[in-house]
């Protein structure tokens, strides 16, 4: 939207200095942005003295505005100055003057309020309210913000208000933003920081003096001052920790001056997720070197201990025996040499078995280059999962290993989304290409914390495998660690094994994550434990029946029995019906019990059987209704009751989440993202689903799991479940609304008030009733549908994109072929 202050911003620096050399004219838009603000600045230098003009506000112009003094009201040494400062006011939010070229009293309130608004005192030292220093000039024309901005938080705001007004006079400080955003530069300003107070020259870099320095301030429960507010800074910029579990949690923190028995708690769980410390270790909720360390930069203590590596060098027996006996567990090796590579650094023939002899796990590594943004498209992505594909089956790695695909140098979120070349794009077209295959195995990611942060979100990536060591990465600056991270590489050395001199990189290996490979060729599937327990189920609920002349559904009796712990009681009585405890009895006599969970064999997650079970219960007590756009009691046993909790969610984050879409878009079904409607969720609502209609079409739980798991149903479970149910996007999104607000089924209105009003949220049917509580309720029903539709489409991408991509892929392959002078690899 046009903005008329910014609009005559533009208007007037271009035509001031329009004729000036070098000077880059700014589009005549109304809307602020990088152009306008250089512009404004090539203004400031011109009006300096400056030649050339360049687009950026560097030390020359700084050090000309010093020689001029901080610049307050009744300054009248330049007018142009003056409204250069007024113009960048408007720009940035702030009511600059009633009238231009004079520094008066409405403008020094604008100046009073941003400095307010950036945590600094609102004059300078020993001077009047409202000055400009060169410093506050130079934020005056960026493009930071000093309010929070979507996706912030209060909480940070105040950490990067209260750097500001601390260090905000050090010549190594620059005033940075306060828009409630982590980012790298905050990071880089947290360490300049803890600098400073070690009393060292600050330059931001994790060096020697930084780390000798942390070393000796450990810090406990019961200390109090300075290095605390610095740790719980650090510890607020790496929150929420997620604690995995079958309903997986966040743990937050608070930015403090003591620490106290919260903080202790903190930091126990940071520990326990980034695998420094756990229970019994002396140094579990103590902050010292190695957690300052993992706080602040991506690789930590490069040093720790560690069990993981990879190389590009082949492990004959010596380097196993080396590896093993430097307590090393898992190494990783590569797929793929690139035609033209000098590198030689795919797997060897034998060396698997070299490696399982030595008590050794290996983990697979595909890499084509993956040097820049020309690498990364879908069809290359895509042609290179059937590579990849092909060449395990070859070595014989089992189904459900997970092939890591890499993104090799510090991509940037535009490369990240970009498209057709984009990371995004190439993990869309490696996610169809293994499918094509029937998804024997799943796709993990090694790149920067933010590439896997956004390509599991986005590919649903079954594991990270993090380049850590890369820590000067900008995607691994301002990011905390990924959720589902297994691997981090943190260090390059070289290994002098005898006369033997090979290059390695250490790994932390993350406990209960990647498993590792210690054999091949093993016939077993992900799901065949819980496919083979459901059978038994099965044939025990016809044996049951048959001797007790029960009149029920066989493969309802399994449902109930592997749902009846964890959902049973009246709620889910009046839902899915009761269980039958005779069977329960039945089956815990011949030695069964509840299994919790089993691995999908299509996304390699974890899911929850109790889950998926009392879905499919109620989808097959309840009939969907006759119009696709209503909802029923059995939609609130799958993904209507979940939707309701997601509305009381968003309610309860309106302040940080304005919007529902926005809201949607990140929490609704992302993988890695903890949300009370997760990812798993989504599978287990639509699996239920799919497994209530075959077996209510006289089809039996015991052929389904096998279908569905092992024989390429859940390749295609979110087309087959939308068309079911739905069949439109109007549909879909009209049973939301009416489940939400409006649906004719009984079932629906008590658990409507039991899970949106117990959450102390508002019911939409009331919510509606508020000014712009309308829209606000259709956009909310609007991101289900996209969600729905967006899952589909990553499921349904597969040939018919990758044709259309076939002949510019191999176009540039054979160009890059031609030219290539040499193969890269992960670990140069």
């Amino acid at each position: 939207m046009a903005d008329d202050k910014v609009l005559e911003a533009q208007k007037w620096v271009n035509s001031t200095y329009g004729a000036v050399s070098g000077y880059v004219r700014c589009p005549e838009n109304g809307q602020t942005g990088w152009s306008t603000m250089y512009a404004l600045v090539m203004g400031l230098q011109h009006e300096l003295g400056i030649s050339p003009l360049v687009a950026s506000f560097g030390p020359t112009t700084l050090s000309r505005l010093a020689a001029l003094g901080d610049i307050g009201f009744g300054w009248s040494q330049n007018a142009n100055i003056v409204r250069i400062i007024q113009h960048g006011l408007f720009c940035k939010g702030y009511w600059g003057a009633n009238g231009y070229g004079e520094f008066g009293a409405v403008t020094t309130e604008a100046v009073k309020a941003i400095r307010v608004d950036m945590g600094l005192p609102d004059g300078g030292m020993g001077t009047a309210g409202g000055t400009v220093t060169p410093a506050l000039f130079k934020c005056i024309l960026n493009m930071d913000a000093y309010v929070v901005v979507a996706g912030g938080t209060d909480k940070i705001r105040d950490i990067q208000r209260w750097l500001n007004g601390r260090y905000w006079l050090r010549s190594a400080y620059s005033i940075g933003p306060a828009d409630g955003i982590y980012s790298r530069d905050v990071q880089k300003a947290l360490v300049i920081a803890i600098q400073y107070e070690l009393g060292l020259t600050p330059n931001g870099n994790f060096g020697p003096g930084t780390q000798a320095g942390l070393r000796s301030h450990t810090l406990r429960e019961g200390d109090s001052g300075i290095f605390v507010e610095l740790f719980t800074a650090a510890c607020v910029f790496n929150e929420p920790v997620i604690v995995k579990g079958q309903d997986d949690i966040e743990v937050r923190t608070t930015f403090k001056s003591s620490f106290d028995s919260k903080t202790k708690e903190f930091v126990e769980v940071f520990q326990a997720f980034s695998q420094l410390y756990g229970s019994g270790d002396a140094n579990y909720g103590v902050g010292e070197y190695d957690t300052w360390s993992q706080l602040l930069v991506s690789m930590g203590n490069a040093d720790r201990e560690a069990t993981g590596s990879d190389t590009r060098f082949e492990i004959t027996a010596s380097r196993a025996r080396w590896l093993y006996d430097h307590d090393y567990r898992l190494v990783g090796r590569y797929l793929y040499d690139p035609p033209g590579s000098t590198l030689d650094k795919e797997i060897k023939p034998g060396e698997l078995q070299t490696i399982f002899d030595a008590g050794l796990r290996v983990f697979p590594i595909y890499q084509d280059n993956a040097r820049q943004l020309p690498d990364f498209t879908y069809g290359q992505g895509y042609q290179h999962a059937l590579n990849a594909h092909d060449l395990a089956s070859q070595y014989g790695f089992n189904r459900g290993t997970t092939l890591y695909f890499a993104v090799d140098y510090d991509a940037q979120q535009w490369e990240i989304d970009g498209s057709p070349q984009g990371i995004i794009a190439y993990f869309n077209g490696v996610v169809a290409g293994l499918a094509s295959r029937g998804k024997k195995y799943f796709h993990g990611v090694y790149g920067s914390r933010n590439v896997c942060i956004n390509v599991t979100k986005k590919t649903g990536a079954r594991f990270s495998f993090v380049s850590g060591m890369s820590w000067g990465f900008s995607g691994n600056l301002g990011y905390s660690l990924p959720p589902n991270w297994a691997i981090n590489q943190i260090k390059e050395f070289q290994v002098t094994n005898g006369s033997d001199v090979f290059d390695l990189d250490r790994d932390v290996w993350r406990r209960n994550s990647e498993p590792g490979s210690n054999s091949v060729n093993r016939p077993a599937g992900p799901a065949d434990a819980f496919i083979a327990y459901v059978r038994r189920l099965y044939d025990h609920a016809l044996a049951y029946k048959s001797a007790n002349e029960v009149d029920t559904n066989a493969s309802r009796l399994v449902m109930e029995y592997i749902r009846h712990e964890k959902y049973e009681g009246l709620d889910w009585w009046w839902l899915a019906g009761s269980y039958d405890g005779d069977f329960v009895a039945y089956c815990n006599a011949r030695g069964e019990s509840v299994t919790d969970s089993f691995t999908d064999t299509v996304t390699g997650y974890v899911l929850d059987a109790a889950h998926l079970m009392a879905t499919a219960n109620g989808f097959l007590v309840n009939s969907d209704p006759d119009d696709k756009g209503d909802a029923t009691g059995g939609d609130v046993a799958g993904w209507g009751g979940d939707i309701m909790t997601f509305w009381a969610d968003w309610r309860n984050s309106e302040e940080e989440y304005a919007s529902p879409l926005t809201f949607c878009r990140a929490k609704l079904a992302i993988p890695g993202t903890v949300s009370s409607f997760g990812y798993t969720d989504m599978i287990e609502d639509v699996d239920g689903y799919l497994l209530a209609k075959h077996v209510a079409g006289n089809g039996n739980i015991a052929d389904w799991v096998v279908s569905h798991y092992n024989n390429g149903g859940a390749l295609t479970r979110f087309r087959s479940h939308f068309d079911r149910r739905w069949q439109t996007a109007g549909n879909a999104k009209s049973s939301c609304s009416k489940l939400l607000y409006g649906a004719s089924d009984s079932k629906i209105s008590p658990a409507r008030f039991a899970l949106i009003s117990a959450a102390g949220a508002v019911l939409p049917g009331d919510y509606i009733l508020l000014p712009g509580g309308s829209a606000k309720f259709d956009d909310f029903c609007q991101g289900f549908t996209d969600r729905q539709l967006s899952l589909i489409g990553l499921e349904n991408s597969l040939a018919a994109q990758y044709r259309k991509n076939l002949r510019t892929y191999q176009e540039k392959a054979a160009k890059r072929a031609a030219s290539r002078a040499g193969g890269k690899s992960v670990q140069s």
